[in-house]
C-alpha cells in the first residue's frame, strides 16, 4: 500500500524553492559586496608571495656570476705595509759586541695584470652568462607555478563556499522533513520507518555539511599562505579560454618552444658545453705582468743605507707540464656533463610535451563534464518537483523524495566542481605552453624584470651595496 505524503507538499516546495535559489546562487558564485577578483588575487600573489620573492632574490645572487667572471680581465692592486722591532748584536773584528735595536718599516703596492690564461676568463664570462639566462627563465617558471597555485587557491575557496551553501540548503530541508515526518507520524498518517528513514538522511546532511566547512576552513588557510591575506568576498571567475592554443598540435608545439622549464634546459647545455672549455683551460699557458713598488726604511744611520726605493716589472710565463692528472680528469668531467644536460634537455622536452597534451586534454574534458553536470542538475530539478507532485498525489514515499533530494544536491555539488575545474584547466594550459604571466594576463601590477638588477652590477668595478633594481 502505497502511503499518502500530501502533508510535506507546500512546505517541501517553499524549502527546496528557496535551497535552490541560495544553491544556484552559490554555484554561480555569486556576491553582493564588494568582491576582490582572481586578477587581484593574483596580483598580490605576483607581488608578494615569499616563493616568488625568494627566486628573484636567487636570480640577483646569480647576475653577480658575470662581474665576478668579469673581474678575471681587469688588474688586481694589493697593497702591502710592514713594520716591526728587530734587535740586532753583533760581534766586531776586535771582539766588541754592539748591539742595537732596528725599527724597519715596509710600504708597498703591486700591481698584477693576466694577459692569457688559457681563454679562461672569456669561457667564464660565457658560462655566467648562460647561468644568468637560466635562472631567469627558472624565475618565470616559478612565477607560473605560483600563478598557477593563487588561480587553484582562489577557486577552491569558491567552490567550497558554494560547497557549504548547498550542504547547508540541504541540511534545512532535511532538518524540515524530519519535523513533519514527526507530526505525522503522530498523527499515524506515517510509520517509524519514515521518520528513521528522515532522521538517517539529516544525519548524513550534516556529515557532509560538517565535511564542507572543514575543507572551506583548509582552503582558506592555503588561500592566506599562497595570495597574502585571508579572503573575504571572492568574485566569479573566468577562464581564459582566449590565450590558449586553438588546437592540441598547437599546445605541443608551443610548450616546447615557449616553456621556461625547456628553454631553461637548453642554456643549461649551453652552460655545460661552455665549461668544458674553462677546464681545458688549464691545460694551456698563462702570461701575467706584475709591476711592483716599494720603499725600505732602516732606523739605525750606522748602516750603509737607511732607505731603499725599489719599483720592477716582470712578466711570467707558466706553462703546465704535468699536474697529476688534475685538469684532464676535470675537462673529461665537464664533458660528461655536458652529456647529461643534453639528455635532461630531452627529458625536459618530453615532460613539457606530455604535460602539454595532458592540459589539453583536461581542459577539454572539463568542458564536457560541465556540460553534462549542468545538465544533471536541470533534470534532477525537474525529477524532484515530479516527485514532490506525485508524493501529493499519493503515488510516491517519503524515501522517494528524500532520495530524489539527495540526488539534486550531489549534482548540484558537482556542477559546482565542474566549475572550479573549468577554471583551473584553463590557466593549467595556458601555463603548460609557457603564456601565464602577467603582460598575457593583463595584470595591474609592473612586471618584475630581472634585466634592470643585471644591468646595474653586470660593470660595477667596487661597491658592497645591493642596487635597488628590484
Amino acid at each position: 500500500m502505497v502511503r499518502r505524503v500530501s502533508g510535506l507538499g507546500e512546505s517541501w516546495r517553499f524549502r527546496v524553492s528557496n535551497a535552490a535559489i541560495g544553491i544556484a546562487l552559490s554555484a554561480g558564485f555569486s556576491t553582493l559586496a564588494r568582491a576582490d577578483t582572481l586578477n587581484e588575487a593574483l596580483v598580490k600573489a605576483y607581488q608578494s608571495n615569499p616563493q616568488i620573492n625568494a627566486s628573484r632574490a636567487q636570480q640577483r645572487a646569480t647576475d653577480e656570476n658575470v662581474p665576478q667572471a668579469l673581474a678575471g680581465y681587469r688588474p688586481q692592486i694589493i697593497g702591502s705595509l710592514s713594520a716591526g722591532l728587530q734587535p740586532v748584536r753583533n760581534l766586531l773584528p776586535d771582539n766588541t759586541i754592539q748591539t742595537s735595536t732596528l725599527k724597519p718599516w715596509t710600504i708597498g703596492v703591486t700591481v698584477t695584470q693576466n694577459l692569457f690564461n688559457g681563454f679562461k676568463t672569456a669561457n667564464s664570462v660565457r658560462v655566467a652568462e648562460f647561468q644568468v639566462l637560466s635562472g631567469r627563465e627558472a624565475l618565470r617558471n616559478t612565477g607560473q607555478g605560483v600563478l598557477l597555485d593563487a588561480v587553484t587557491a582562489y577557486m577552491n575557496v569558491i567552490a567550497n563556499q558554494a560547497l557549504v551553501e548547498t550542504q547547508r540548503g540541504n541540511v534545512s530541508f532535511l532538518r524540515e522533513t524530519v519535523g513533519i515526518t514527526k507530526k505525522r507520524l503522530d498523527a499515524g498518517d506515517v510509520t517509524p520507518t519514515d521518520t528513521a528513514q528522515a532522521e538517517a538522511r539529516l544525519s548524513r546532511g550534516l556529515a557532509d555539511l560538517n565535511a564542507a566547512e572543514v575543507a572551506l576552513e583548509n582552503s582558506r588557510a592555503i588561500y592566506a599562505q599562497v595570495i597574502g591575506n585571508p579572503p573575504v568576498n571572492l568574485s566569479p571567475a573566468q577562464t581564459v579560454d582566449r590565450f590558449v592554443p586553438r588546437s592540441r598540435q598547437e599546445a605541443v608545439d608551443n610548450s616546447i618552444r615557449d616553456n621556461p622549464a625547456v628553454i631553461a634546459a637548453s642554456y643549461d647545455v649551453d652552460v655545460a658545453t661552455t665549461t668544458i672549455s674553462v677546464a681545458e683551460s688549464s691545460l694551456l699557458p698563462q702570461l701575467n705582468v706584475q709591476g711592483n713598488v716599494n720603499r725600505s726604511v732602516q732606523s739605525d744611520t750606522t748602516l750603509g743605507t737607511t732607505r731603499t726605493d725599489q719599483a720592477s716589472v716582470v712578466g711570467a710565463l707558466t706553462v703546465p707540464i704535468y699536474d697529476g692528472g688534475t685538469a684532464a680528469s676535470q675537462t673529461r668531467q665537464a664533458k660528461e656533463t655536458a652529456v647529461q644536460s643534453r639528455l635532461v634537455l630531452e627529458q625536459v622536452r618530453n615532460q613539457a610535451r606530455t604535460a602539454a597534451i595532458s592540459a589539453w586534454v583536461s581542459s577539454e574534458g572539463t568542458k564536457v563534464a560541465l556540460s553534462a553536470a549542468e545538465a544533471e542538475v536541470k533534470s534532477a530539478n525537474i525529477a524532484l518537483q515530479g516527485v514532490r507532485r506525485e508524493a501529493q498525489a499519493g503515488q510516491r514515499t517519503t524515501i522517494d523524495v528524500l532520495n530524489s533530494q539527495q540526488d539534486l544536491t550531489a549534482a548540484r555539488s558537482r556542477q559546482i566542481l565542474a566549475q572550479r575545474d573549468r577554471v583551473i584547466a584553463s590557466y593549467t594550459l595556458l601555463s603548460a605552453v609557457g603564456r601565464l604571466d602577467v603582460r598575457t594576463l593583463g595584470l595591474n601590477t609592473p612586471d618584475y624584470l630581472p634585466d634592470v638588477h643585471y644591468h646595474q652590477v653586470r660593470d660595477a668595478w667596487h661597491g658592497v651595496r645591493i642596487p635597488s633594481g628590484r
